[in-house]
């Protein structure tokens, strides 16, 4: 696999069927930028166009014209498929990708003409793309695997060099724990997320994450244990004591998803404004 470097103008090629240009939109939400990905040689699969940038759509349209035959989204964020009804009324193409209500961050431009269920597959003239769900990040959250080059595209269920924020009422923390397991299951040697470079090792990755993502749910129950009755910003600097404080709003947004889950789970319990643990918990 070839995979050295982002590139906002010309595609770098990952596989034999795969290359990924990346969008202009870097920040500190999206690292890099955001990738998209061609699936295809003559019949090809965009995946994740990304926000509205001109120069960005220029130049997918530049490179594949008329062999675009589908728009594909791995969910509606703003920063992953605005851009996919420009495509789609430039070339043509079917728009693919499963919506939700807005919760005030989906992007309400994209119109899917087929919704998606585990193993639907888009054909290629190379290569079958097959579809996972992976609830979670948010509840349209959808993978694909590119089969016979073993390439999971994970859109934003993983990222390479951060963790993703999961933001209630879309993002569901317990959702997202299940879909990193259920992705175990299936047959990938590497892994194509939506910001960043390539993940190797993607099995002992995914492993990484959900041990991640327990341990930061361990912190809770144990800030809950010693600051009793605490609100969401009491909690949010003792969890988060690892991570910067210009990302601490941010980390609260997956601090409250977990303590959506702990409450499901039967741990916590919210009184008022105020969190506080079960005694069996205790």
């Amino acid at each position: 696999m070839i995979d050295s470097e982002i590139c906002y103008i010309n595609p770098v090629k990952l596989t034999e069927n795969v290359v990924r240009i990346t969008a202009n939109n870097a920040s500190v939400m999206t690292g890099p930028g955001t990738n998209t990905y061609a699936v295809g040689k003559e019949k090809v699969a965009i995946i994740d166009p990304g926000p509205i940038l001109t120069e960005h759509t220029d130049k997918l349209i530049e490179h594949f014209r008329d062999k675009i035959k589908w728009v594909v989204v791995t969910h509606t964020h703003r920063d992953h498929s605005p851009a996919a009804q420009i495509l789609a009324e430039e070339t043509g193409a079917l728009l693919i990708g499963n919506t939700i209500e807005d919760d005030g961050y989906q992007d309400t431009s994209f119109k899917s003409v087929n919704e998606l269920k585990d193993d639907d597959t888009i054909p290629t003239d190379v290569a079958s793309i097959k579809a996972i769900t992976t609830p979670g990040h948010v509840n349209n959250h959808v993978c694909f695997l590119v089969e016979e080059d073993k390439l999971l595209l994970t859109g934003d269920h993983m990222m390479n060099g951060s963790t993703v924020v999961i933001v209630p009422p879309a993002g569901d923390m317990k959702k997202y724990i299940a879909s990193l397991k259920k992705l175990l299951a299936y047959d990938f040697d590497s892994v194509a997320p939506g910001h960043g470079t390539t993940i190797k090792n993607p099995k002992k990755e995914i492993i990484k994450l959900i041990e991640h993502r327990l341990k930061r749910e361990n912190k809770v129950v144990t800030a809950l244990k010693s600051h009793a009755n605490s609100s969401l910003a009491d909690l949010t600097p003792i969890v988060y004591d690892d991570v910067d404080k210009n990302l601490h709003e941010w980390a609260s947004l997956s601090l409250m998803a977990h303590l959506i889950k702990l409450k499901d789970d039967g741990v916590v319990y919210k009184e008022n404004s105020l969190w506080k643990l079960k005694t069996k918990a205790l």
